[in-house]
């Protein structure tokens, strides 16, 4: 018997990555007024951070339909294996809805369902457990109990360089986001325990932003048994600098993973926006 590791696209990995870690990935749809694309399949993240700018209306996501998860589980019973599908945050989407519908649906007990109350980068830090843990022999069972265990410890945290996109998103309202442009206010986001995207600080500036979320990052620092994962969107100036004052302020986590994020998360914090994501100490 083998262990199937599903995810969402959300998780934002390539097909080069997904093939190397020998995993599934389920795409989500991104809606761009009446046109339709398959996230990862006919949309690049490039391609969509072009639209998100340049296209009037604000771009749509939805979650994969049961049935796109049923085929998968009911293939895996008929080869006899199990699966770990690890999900984006149940509070952005309804894709974990989904997969518990096809488990059903698939009537597999062996199907075991992970909300990882993040997204992104925040994701792959579990999936990549998920590998080590699968090709070391443990069962399904023992992977989705120690991921359970593990995502309480994922942080998020990433600084934006415009409101516009969480106004339009409705995380703001249009005068906090009107109000903040003048003042030069760039926020700071985080995945909160509820797998919610939350505003947890703003700053004049991205030196001052950079100097708060390295604040976070001293307070709990990085599990050194797991990779330190840095995000960007559409310009990855930012995050080469974020970096850069990492290292001078003497937190240089080796070897630099950055990663650019896709359309759930991006459609809300927009171009320019950095971060990092790591496994905090217990």
């Amino acid at each position: 018997m083998a262990v199937q590791i599903i995810v969402d696209s959300t998780a934002d990995f390539s097909a080069k990555e997904i093939e190397k870690r020998q995993i599934t990935c389920i795409p989500m749809t991104v809606t761009f007024g009446n046109e339709q694309y398959i996230d990862g399949v006919d949309l690049t993240k490039e391609e969509f951070f072009v639209k998100l700018i340049n296209e009037k209306e604000f771009p749509k996501t939805s979650q994969p339909s049961p049935a796109k998860f049923a085929d998968c589980f009911e293939e895996a019973k008929e080869n006899g294996d199990d699966v770990v599908a690890i999900l984006v945050s149940g509070a952005l989407s309804g894709t974990v809805q989904s997969a518990t519908i096809a488990k059903d649906i698939a009537e597999h007990d062996g199907v075991y369902i992970v909300d990882s109350k993040s997204a992104t980068l925040g994701i792959r830090l579990l999936v990549d457990r998920a590998v080590r843990m699968r090709d070391q022999g443990k069962s399904a069972k023992e992977i989705a109990e120690a991921l359970d265990e593990l995502k309480a410890r994922v942080r998020l945290f990433a600084g934006l360089d415009t409101l516009e996109y969480l106004q339009k998103g409705g995380r703001i309202s249009k005068t906090a986001a009107s109000i903040g442009r003048l003042a030069g206010i760039k926020p700071i986001i985080s995945i909160d325990e509820e797998g919610k995207v939350a505003v947890c600080g703003k700053q004049r500036g991205n030196k001052n932003v950079f100097r708060q979320i390295i604040k976070y990052v001293e307070a709990d620092m990085p599990d050194e048994n797991y990779s330190v994962y840095f995000l960007y969107s559409a310009d990855k100036k930012n995050c080469i600098s974020f970096i850069q004052t990492l290292q001078k302020n003497g937190l240089d986590f080796g070897k630099i993973k950055t990663r650019e994020i896709g359309p759930t998360i991006g459609s809300h914090i927009g171009p320019g926006a950095f971060g990092i994501v790591y496994v905090a100490n217990k």
